[in-house]
């Protein structure tokens, strides 16, 4: 399993997973993908996109209100949560950015994946479906966790992502070439 690769802090370009670079202020914290060089369509996440972008808020809440973080910088289950779950999934498929030292971006972490922005969702949807089964794996409700473990036969994410996104508009206008 290789690692991710971490370009250095505050620089001009990240690392693309393909191997391509983007010059990080060419990233706009409302940018959610972009078309690159290499030909293929990169989903961008900074840490100030809301994790709400991929999961309901009531979700948000909850998970915030289950999950213990170990982060003393971070100790709400936020946005760079999210993609520390897709980070240790899919380590080859994302590449991270620390540009806390670019006062001029808006952000401070910035991550490039080899999904589109809608493929990214579902595994973060999938990701967060299976942390959810694992939790529920745990109990003594043996009631609750047969009715979760129906009710997430019957999910189907790509129909959830299609929903989601069409409730939050998000559209075709958020690629950038």
């Amino acid at each position: 399993m290789s690692e991710p690769r971490v370009p250095g802090g505050g620089g001009d370009t990240a690392e693309l997973p393909c191997g391509e670079e983007i010059r990080v202020r060419e990233v706009d914290m409302g940018m959610r993908e972009f078309q690159c060089d290499c030909g293929e369509t990169h989903a961008v996440v900074t840490d100030v996109h809301p994790p709400d972008r991929f999961l309901p808020e009531f979700l948000v809440e909850t998970l915030r209100e289950a999950v213990e973080t170990t982060s003393e910088e971070m100790p709400e289950f936020d946005t760079p949560h999210l993609l520390g779950i897709v980070l240790e999934e899919f380590p080859s498929e994302v590449t991270v950015a620390d540009v806390s030292e670019d006062q001029d971006v808006g952000y401070t972490m910035l991550w490039c994946s080899s999904f589109d922005a809608r493929r990214l969702h579902e595994v973060i949807v999938e990701l967060v479906v299976e942390l959810m089964e694992h939790a529920v794996s745990h109990s003594d409700d043996t009631t609750a966790v047969t009715s979760f473990e129906e009710r997430m036969l019957e999910f189907d994410v790509s129909e959830f992502v299609d929903q989601y996104r069409e409730e939050r508009n998000v559209e075709e206008e958020d690629v950038y070439a």
